[in-house]
């Protein structure tokens, strides 16, 4: 009986088993964006807001740093920067040391 069960046991495990198909593609998770965003107040001039953000945001524009500091005056806020976090983090905190008012980074 021994050996009845050893030839069970034998013919099962010989049995070959199929390992599920890996999936050869990739599904890379991009890291957010984060949204830098500056707040109206009632102490920040024109001149100020637009200066700080020439100066602070790379590649801002004269034309554009003053179409976003009207946006912050008439609107209540602007955003002036989207990009990876860390980016995001040293923007913020440079405008909110220079004087702006700023909003908590968000996720875009």
């Amino acid at each position: 009986m021994t050996v009845v069960i050893s030839a069970a046991r034998s013919a099962t495990s010989a049995a070959p088993t199929q390992a599920p198909e890996k999936s050869r593609q990739v599904t890379r998770k991009p890291y957010p964006n984060y949204k830098v965003i500056v707040l109206d107040d009632d102490f920040n001039t024109f001149q100020h807001v637009h200066d700080c953000l020439v100066k602070y945001i790379p590649g801002m524009s004269s034309d554009y740093a003053w179409k976003l500091t009207n946006q912050v005056h008439f609107e209540g806020q602007a955003i002036v920067w989207v990009g990876p976090q860390e980016q995001a983090e040293l923007y913020h905190q440079q405008l909110s040391r220079a004087g702006l008012t700023m909003a908590p980074l968000e996720a875009a």
